[in-house]
């Protein structure tokens, strides 16, 4: 037996085999062995659980890359799974923000176009409940100041407003000296309320006042068409008072504006009523920009709380100091409307309602969505009046007023435009033009691909200059 164990030793010496450089071990395999021939590693390095060794560690060891620690390769590889792990994530993450934001844009510009049909309405329904007012009640400076002196329930409305959405934890009183800073670092004083009320109660005042006017004149339609002017206005005053920049899209809207005037007073002759009518609308137009051109140049880009406060600040101002007017009005019997308990209340605070209702919605809504929708709500009063006057009163429009309504409606439109659009528009016109090359480019790269697959299959073959 001793023998014979020596013969089989002389026979097969012991084996020493380096591992070889690739591994092909299979997961969940046994690894094989051969005729008992030992595996001596080429030096001391980490054994897996499987009894194979990794076979990058020992590779790098070997070859000293970049200073090689044992758990390096295994680290790297632990964190290139952390990054992979963290790129969805991320794109999850940028995908849920895009969403988000794509969801705030589509939820301002429905709250937007609601905003809308809340202007238009608005504005309608004022414009029509004075002409009820004025089949039993003809006082229209008394309808304004009236009217105006519902400009007290702003501040409250906007800090019951903010109590409710923000939990508003200032008390009335704070939050109105915060926001009469709008006057100054110093706050509201007797001398600043009188200063920097006064004028823009008085062009308020006007404003109204001439309108209502002008509604004794004319259709509800004319006039809130007339209105429209307004823009055009702000704009010329805007880049004389305040240098803003000059656009001469904006020129022609205003040329427009002041062709529809011209044809408006043209259409039943330059006298009588008619004509009375149109220059009291344009006069109300005037203020109007004036008052605006004025906010902004005094008072800058205040904010809605500020806004509410200074209409607050007008009310109690029209309240105060204006209210002698409708007085000397009613004893020099200019406007004379008898007994308190004979006026029509009902009409008179359904109108100052809808006039509070339309301040509110115009310069809350500068806030919360887009300003051009506001405009765009004052434009669309005017065929909602048409439509009123048309169905109700039964008003038959001449070709000559249609015409006038016409243009200034389209020159209120090219006042929208923003100041950028000849460059938007340039951009978006060599984009179409680079979209249509691309494709007729893709189109011939296709065609002469079909061409040469045919040749092929004919047995052409083409050969390709020098």
């Amino acid at each position: 037996m001793t023998s014979t164990e020596g013969a089989s030793e002389r026979a097969e010496p012991p084996c020493i085999r380096p591992e070889p450089l690739v591994d092909t071990h299979l997961p969940g395999k046994a690894t094989p062995t051969g005729g008992g021939c030992a595996v001596v590693p080429d030096g001391g390095g980490e054994v897996a659980a499987n009894g194979v060794r990794d076979l990058e560690n020992r590779i790098l060891r070997i070859t000293g890359y970049y200073g090689y620690n044992p758990g390096y390769s295994s680290h790297r590889r632990e964190e290139g799974s952390e990054s992979n792990a963290e790129t969805p994530g991320s794109e999850t993450s940028d995908e849920s923000r895009s969403y988000q934001t794509c969801t705030n844009t589509a939820l301002k510009v429905l709250g937007g176009l609601l905003l809308v049909l809340c202007v238009s309405s608005s504005w309608v329904g004022t414009t029509q409940v004075v002409k009820l007012t004025f089949q039993s009640f003809s006082c229209p400076f008394f309808i304004s100041w009236f009217s105006s002196n519902w400009n007290i329930f702003f501040f409250p409305i906007y800090y019951s407003g903010l109590v409710v959405t923000t939990h508003e934890k200032q008390t009335p009183i704070q939050k109105f000296r915060e926001c009469s800073r709008l006057f100054g670092e110093d706050g509201m004083t007797l001398k600043l309320f009188v200063k920097r009320t006064a004028p823009f109660s008085i062009l308020w005042t006007l404003t109204n006042y001439l309108y209502l006017m002008a509604l004794k004149k004319l259709t509800a339609t004319d006039v809130s068409a007339l209105y429209c002017c307004h823009k055009a206005f702000v704009f010329l005053l805007s880049w004389i008072v305040l240098k803003d920049r000059f656009m001469g899209v904006r020129i022609v809207a205003a040329i427009m504006a002041i062709t529809g005037i011209v044809m408006m007073a043209y259409a039943d002759g330059f006298h009588g009523d008619s004509f009375v009518g149109v220059a009291l609308a344009v006069g109300s137009a005037s203020t109007s920009a004036l008052y605006k051109v004025l906010f902004k140049m005094f008072l800058g880009s205040a904010n809605i709380g500020e806004v509410a406060h200074f209409l607050s600040t007008m009310g109690f101002f029209n309240l105060i100091f204006i209210s002698c007017v409708p007085l000397i009005l009613y004893f020099t019997k200019v406007e004379h409307w008898g007994s308190l308990s004979s006026l029509p209340w009902g009409y008179l605070c359904g109108l100052a309602g809808l006039w509070l209702v339309f301040n509110i919605l115009v310069h809350v809504g500068v806030v919360l969505t887009y300003p051009i929708l506001i405009s765009i709500g004052t434009l669309l009063s005017v065929p909602g009046n048409a439509a009123v006057d048309v169905l109700k009163h039964e008003v038959i429009f001449s070709v000559v007023r249609l015409a006038a309504t016409c243009i200034i409606c389209l020159g209120f439109l090219l006042l929208l435009l923003p100041e950028e659009w000849d460059s938007a528009t340039l951009r978006f016109l060599a984009s179409i033009a680079d979209k249509k090359s691309d494709e007729h480019g893709e189109e011939l790269t296709e065609s002469s691909v079909n061409t040469r697959s045919r040749s092929r299959a004919n047995g052409t073959v083409s050969i390709p200059l020098a």
